[in-house]
């Protein structure tokens, strides 16, 4: 088996056992953060979460890793796309998407995955970076959504 899935299945369990009963928003998001963050070091540069907050602008949430932007208007950048199109978007080369903010000129590709409650009503988003072009597949989105999937299950039921 491929040893990047091996450890993504290492990771949601951990992740799942993390989160089970925990109801504190900014403490879970902070813990997954820094399980993500730890469990590639040599992947994932930054690793955070930013938040629906007010109408359309993503606040920062917890993260891992260098300062951050503060906020993010919907349909901007790569998280306020992906709200906006509800959907996971990798970005092999975050100079050649449209309206990139570069909160870190050290990020090279993105991923951003949106996070939806019970009622499908949209909460935040994952987005990690990495300072390697193309460094994000399929079989990163794959496991970022199940992931995602668990923390929102958890926390927003």
């Amino acid at each position: 088996m491929d040893e990047k899935i091996e450890k993504y299945e290492l990771l949601a369990r951990q992740i799942e056992a993390l989160v089970h009963n925990e109801t504190d928003e900014t403490g879970v998001l902070a813990n997954v953060s820094a399980a993500l963050h730890d469990a590639f070091p040599e992947r994932f540069f930054w690793v955070g979460f930013y938040q629906q907050r007010n109408g359309n602008m993503l606040r920062l949430g917890p993260f891992q890793g260098p300062v951050a932007c503060y906020n993010i208007a919907y349909g901007k950048g790569v998280c306020g796309t992906a709200w906006k199109e509800g959907r996971t978007l990798i970005v092999p080369d975050v100079e050649l998407f449209p309206g990139h903010i570069a909160c870190s000129s050290l990020s090279r590709s993105e991923i951003v995955v949106p996070m939806y409650d019970d009622n499908k009503v949209f909460r935040a988003v994952l987005d990690i970076d990495s300072r390697r072009p193309d460094e994000f597949d399929e079989t990163d989105r794959e496991w970022l959504e199940r992931i995602v999937s668990i923390v929102a299950g958890e926390l927003w039921q």
